[in-house]
């Protein structure tokens, strides 16, 4: 593989890593940090009326699916009524019915509402058929001399709409909008009148009913705002002052200027909205806007796997970080290593005991064995014969060692049957076979070098970060393996060996 090509395949690695890894961050929300909690708010309706065994049939708006905040699961209360729910011009409506009942009735709707975008962002929707009848004969008149009449005071689109609604609210009213109210003077009718006035200049409006999200709220205050469409989204302005609202911390629940709560064949309705603020892991809430958002995206990712899978997965993904890390330690910093994967299964295996037990045991099994290989030396043996001896010598030291860690009440030595033989009779044998070729300082230099790139990936391998960033975002070991594959034409001396030339070059001056 020539320079150019390796070159550009270290560049897609990256890229793909990185467009993948920024798209989960920036619009999906993902957490860099473990442990990170989000909002989510938690809204119930209670409604009560007393019927006198008749049918009844009560409406209510529930909160729509899309926006800034989003329902994401609901859940319906009430006994002996049967429950519909309806869409109709972006609102949301459930529709409880009974055929005959009496006597004082209570019906709960309760939603979990979580944000779908970030709150300094305002959502996009698409824009809805709005009926506005057209005017005619005086009115018409009156509309084109009051548009006419603001539309000279500015040209902001924005200011427009402040002023015109300012001058609803002036007292006494212009006498273009007295025409144009034709004495219904009631705030109904004047929003009404707002929303067609701006539907003339292509403007189109609505009005929008919600709460703001307060934690705690025993009785949720009703607001209302205008909606109006510009620039490819829903602007929001106050009823009042005609104001841009910048106050993203409003649930909009309905559209229009209907009733929250409408009953018939019952008296005495009462309803109340209640709020309140919980918190929850924010990798359920990234979870839920990737399935939400991007719902194939969600169904071929690690997080879609069971979520045993997925814990063994998060063990599995580490690995790849130990074995950078070794390569580090290995052509980098030049610290010897008994083979070259072989302090990562140390380090996984010590991932079954608190480590300082571990290297303890671990260098107790080892040294043990070690013993042992050497009087097998004596017997003139094969190779696989003598592996399997240093194998069963290997749990039998084990065995030993947890009969006596109990006894002396130290109960960490029993985790010690936990670790992987085969590793532990491995690094006996290789010790051994470097002991004989190179001597024992080569072995014990090997051996402690594994000892401490072993702790090193085990405590880096450990960490609740690493473990939180490779099973979220496994796209980072793509460029994991873009820098592995930029070490691999690292042949430059690594650091131990430059510090040894220096010397033995400090030496001969």
């Amino acid at each position: 593989m020539n320079r150019r090509h390796l070159y550009l395949l270290v560049a897609l690695l990256t890229l793909i890593g990185a467009v993948l890894f920024i798209y989960k961050v920036h619009f999906l929300q993902f957490p860099l940090e473990p442990f990170t909690e989000e909002d989510i708010w938690e809204a119930e309706v209670r409604i009560s009326f007393r019927a006198k065994n008749t049918p009844a049939e009560i409406s209510l708006y529930i909160p729509r699916t899309g926006g800034a905040y989003s329902a994401v699961d609901e859940q319906f209360i009430s006994r002996g009524f049967g429950i519909n729910i309806q869409e109709l011009d972006g609102n949301r409506k459930v529709l409880w019915s009974a055929s005959k009942i009496s006597g004082t009735q209570l019906l709960y709707f309760r939603t979990f509402i979580r944000s779908t975008v970030k709150h300094n962002e305002i959502a996009t929707t698409k824009i809805l058929k709005i009926n506005n009848p057209p005017f005619e004969g005086a009115m018409l008149l009156a509309a084109s001399i009051l548009l006419d009449d603001i539309k000279s005071y500015t040209s902001d689109k924005t200011i427009l709409i402040g002023e015109l609604i300012s001058r609803f609210n002036k007292q006494p009213l212009d006498n273009n909008i007295s025409v144009l109210l034709n004495k219904k003077t009631s705030v109904k009718a004047k929003l009404r009148m707002i929303t067609r006035l701006l539907a003339v200049i292509h403007m189109p409006a609505r009005v929008a009913n919600g709460f703001r999200l307060e934690n705690f709220s025993r009785d949720a205050e009703l607001r209302q705002w205008l909606e109006v469409y510009q620039h490819g989204s829903w602007h929001r302005y106050d009823l009042k002052s005609g104001a841009p609202i910048v106050d993203l911390d409003i649930l909009p629940w309905w559209h229009g200027q209907e009733k929250l709560v409408h009953v018939t064949g019952g008296k005495r309705v009462k309803s109340k909205v209640s709020m309140r603020l919980n918190k929850e892991p924010a990798v359920l809430g990234a979870m839920w806007r990737e399935q939400y958002i991007r719902p194939i995206l969600h169904k071929y990712s690690l997080l879609g796997l069971p979520i045993e899978t997925q814990v063994v997965f998060q063990t599995l993904l580490t690995i790849p970080v130990g074995v950078f890390l070794l390569l580090l330690l290995k052509n980098i910093i030049g610290i010897k290593t008994i083979g070259t994967f072989t302090p990562v299964l140390i380090a996984l295996a010590f991932r079954e005991i608190p480590l300082f037990w571990g290297v303890l045991l671990f260098s107790l099994v080892v040294g043990l064995g070690l013993a042992v290989r050497f009087y097998l030396d004596r017997l003139k043996m094969s190779r696989t014969p003598r592996l399997t001896a240093v194998l069963i010598v290997v749990v039998i030291l084990t065995g030993f060692i947890s009969i006596g860690s109990y006894h002396l009440d130290v109960y960490q030595g029993l985790t010690v049957t936990l670790f992987p033989m085969v590793i532990l009779a491995m690094t006996i044998e290789r010790i051994s076979v470097i002991w004989e070729k190179h001597g024992s300082m080569e072995a014990i230099q090997k051996g402690l070098g594994s000892l401490l790139v072993a702790i090193t990936a085990y405590i880096v391998m450990d960490l609740d970060i690493v473990k939180h960033l490779v099973l979220l975002f496994p796209e980072l070991l793509l460029m994991l393996l873009a820098a592995t594959l930029l070490l691999g034409y690292y042949s430059s001396n690594s650091l131990l060996n430059l510090i040894k030339i220096r010397a033995l070059a400090g030496s001969k001056k």
